[in-house]
C-alpha cells in the first residue's frame, strides 16, 4: 500500500492550528448548549420538553453528514469541503443567535449540525496527511487536543458565557473565530493530489438515504430514550426499529457496491478495526464521564452550571498538557502497551469518583476529574496512530469519517446508558437503604432522637417536630441514595475500562519509526 508524501510546501504546525481552531469551535458546540436549554426555553416562550430539540437536532443532523464526510470531500475537493463547512456552519450559529422562536433555532440548529458534521473528520485528515509517517504520534496529538478537550470545555463556557452575558452570544462567537478558520484555511491549506476534486459518475442516492433514515433514527433513540422511557414508548419503539433496519440494509448495500459512500472494507484491516472498537468506548468514557459529574454535584451539592463547568476545566488543562507527551511516546513504545496503561489509569480516576461522600469539597471533585482524564491521551493518540499507521492517504477522508462517527457514537451510546443505569441504580439504593428506617434500627432511632431535639429547641411542638425529623431524614436517604448510584455508575464505567485494557494487550503491533544506525569508524 502506497503512502503519498506530505506536501511540504506549508509548516504542518500552521496548517494544524488552521483547521483545528474550525474543528474545536465545532465540538465546543457538540456541549456548550447543554446548560442554556433553560435559558433558551424561557426566553424563546417554549417548554423544557421542546428545549431539548435544540441538542437532538444538532446530534441528528451531525450524526448523519460524519460518515458522508469521506465521500463529500471526494466530490468537492476536500479544501472546497472543510471551506464550505466552515462558512455553513458560521453562517447557520449567527442564526441561531438571533432566532425569535424555538422552531426557527431547531431548523437553523439542524442546519448547523449538517455544516458541522463534516469539520471533525476532515480536520483529523488534513492534520494526518500533513505531517511524515514519523511523526503520526504528533499529529494525532493535536487533533486529540481539540477533539477531548473541546467537549469538557463546552459546559463551563456555556455556563460562564449565560450566566455573564446571554445565551444567544454562545452562537454568536463562532462568527468571529469562523471567518478567522476561513482566512487562515484558505491561505495555509493546500490539497494533496489524492485529497483533490475527484470526479463521480453516479450518486448512491439508495445508499445515502439509508445511511441518513439508519443514523438520524439511532440519534434521536438514543438522545431520547431516557426521556421517553426506553421501550414502554411507542415513539421509541418505532425510531429503534427504523434504525435497525436502516442500518442493516445500509451495511448490506455499501458492501456490494463498487465505489460506496462509506468503504466498510476498511474494516478488513486488523489495526483499523480494533483501533475503532477501541475509540467507540473512548467516546463512551470520555462523554458518559463528563456527563455524570456535573449531574452530580449540581443535583446534590448545590454547585451551579459555572461552578461545576469550571470544575471540569482543570481536566481540559490536563489533557492539553498530556498530548504532545503521549505523541512522542508513541514512537518509542507499542500502541498497545500505552492503551493498555490509559485505560488502567482513567479506571483508577472512576473508581476514586465513587468513593465520594456527601461532605466532598470542590478541590477533591477537581482531583477526582483530573485522575479520570490522566489516561485520556494514552487511550486516544496511541490508538489513532494505529488506526492510520496503514491507511493510504487516498482513504483518509473515509477513515476519518469512519473513526468520528465511532467515537460519536460511542459517546451518544454511553451517555444512554450510563443515565438508564443511574435511574435504575437510584431506585435500588433507595429500596436498600428504606429497610434501614425501622424503630428496630438503632442508627434509626438515635438520629431520629437527635433531630426530634433540635427541632424541638427551636419552639416547634414535639408531634410537629417528629414529622419534620422523618421528613428530613428521608431526604437526607434520597440524597444518599442519589450518591450511591453516581458510585454505581462510575463502578461500571471502571470495569468498562479494565476489560478493554486486557483486550488492548491483545491488539496488533505498530511499526516503530527506526533510529538512524550510527555511522561507522
Amino acid at each position: 500500500m502506497s503512502v503519498t508524501a506530505p506536501n511540504p510546501a506549508n509548516n504542518p504546525y500552521l496548517v494544524s492550528f488552521a483547521v483545528s481552531l474550525a474543528a474545536f469551535m465545532e465540538l465546543l458546540d457538540t456541549t456548550i448548549a447543554n446548560v442554556a436549554l433553560t435559558h433558551i426555553a424561557g426566553s424563546l416562550g417554549a417548554g423544557s420538553e421542546e428545549s431539548t430539540w435544540v441538542l437532538t437536532s444538532y446530534l441528528v443532523s451531525n450524526g448523519i453528514v460524519l460518515p458522508l464526510s469521506g465521500w463529500l470531500s471526494t466530490l468537492m475537493g476536500r479544501k472546497n469541503f472543510f471551506v464550505f463547512c466552515i462558512l455553513g456552519f458560521t453562517f447557520t450559529s449567527f442564526m441561531c443567535g438571533i432566532a425569535t422562536s424555538m422552531p426557527m433555532l431547531l431548523l437553523f440548529r439542524l442546519l448547523q449540525g449538517l455544516a458541522g458534521g463534516g469539520l471533525q473528520p476532515t480536520q483529523q485528515a488534513i492534520v494526518k496527511d500533513s505531517f511524515p509517517p514519523d511523526k503520526i504520534g504528533t499529529a494525532f496529538a493535536i487533533t486529540g487536543v481539540t477533539m477531548m478537550v473541546a467537549p469538557i470545555l463546552g459546559p463551563s463556557l456555556g455556563g460562564y458565557i449565560t450566566d455573564s452575558f446571554s445565551w444567544r452570544w454562545i452562537f454568536f462567537m463562532n462568527v468571529p473565530i469562523g471567518i478567522l478558520a476561513t482566512v487562515l484555511v484558505k491561505a495555509l491549506v493546500q490539497d494533496l493530489p489524492s485529497s483533490q476534486k475527484q470526479p463521480v459518475a453516479t450518486i448512491d442516492y439508495i445508499g445515502l438515504s439509508l445511511i441518513a433514515l439508519g443514523l438520524g433514527s439511532l440519534q434521536i433513540f438514543l438522545d431520547k430514550g431516557q426521556q421517553e422511557d426506553w421501550f414502554d414508548s411507542s415513539f421509541i419503539i418505532f425510531f429503534a426499529c427504523i434504525a435497525f433496519i436502516g442500518l442493516t440494509l445500509a451495511i448490506f448495500w455499501l458492501l456490494q457496491q463498487k465505489n460506496p459512500i462509506v468503504d466498510l472494507k476498511l474494516f478488513k484491516i486488523p489495526s483499523f478495526s480494533m483501533s475503532c472498537i477501541i475509540l467507540f468506548f473512548l467516546g463512551f468514557v470520555v462523554y458518559s464521564s463528563t456527563t455524570l459529574l456535573p449531574m452530580l454535584v449540581q443535583g446534590n451539592f448545590g454547585y451551579d452550571a459555572t461552578l461545576s463547568g469550571l470544575m471540569l476545566s482543570p481536566g481540559g488543562i490536563v489533557i492539553f498538557c498530556m498530548m504532545p507527551i503521549v505523541g512522542k511516546l508513541v514512537n518509542v513504545i507499542q500502541a498497545r502497551y500505552l492503551i493498555s496503561f490509559g485505560m488502567l489509569i482513567s479506571a483508577v480516576g472512576m473508581w476514586a469518583t465513587g468513593l465520594i461522600t456527601p461532605q466532598t469539597d470542590y478541590y477533591t471533585f477537581v482531583f477526582v476529574r483530573i485522575l479520570q482524564v490522566t489516561g485520556i491521551p494514552f487511550l486516544f493518540v496511541p490508538t489513532s496512530a494505529l488506526a492510520f499507521s496503514k491507511i493510504s492517504n487516498e482513504n483518509s477522508n473515509n477513515a476519518s469519517a469512519i473513526v468520528s462517527l465511532l467515537r460519536n457514537l460511542g459517546g451518544s451510546i454511553g451517555i444512554a446508558i450510563i443515565t438508564s443505569r443511574l435511574v435504575h441504580s437510584k431506585q435500588i439504593e433507595q429500596s436498600y437503604l428504606v429497610e434501614h428506617l425501622t424503630t428496630a434500627d438503632p442508627g434509626y432511632r438515635s438520629a431520629i432522637s437527635t433531630y426530634t431535639h433540635a427541632i424541638t429547641d427551636l419552639g416547634v411542638p414535639a408531634s410537629q417536630a417528629l414529622t419534620k425529623a422523618k421528613v428530613y431524614i428521608y431526604q437526607e436517604l434520597l440524597s444518599q441514595a442519589s450518591i450511591l448510584a453516581y458510585r454505581d455508575a462510575y463502578n461500571f464505567i471502571g470495569i468498562v475500562l479494565i476489560v478493554l485494557s486486557i483486550a488492548a494487550l491483545f491488539m496488533p503491533n505498530n511499526i516503530l519509526p527506526k533510529k538512524d544506525a550510527p555511522g561507522g569508524p
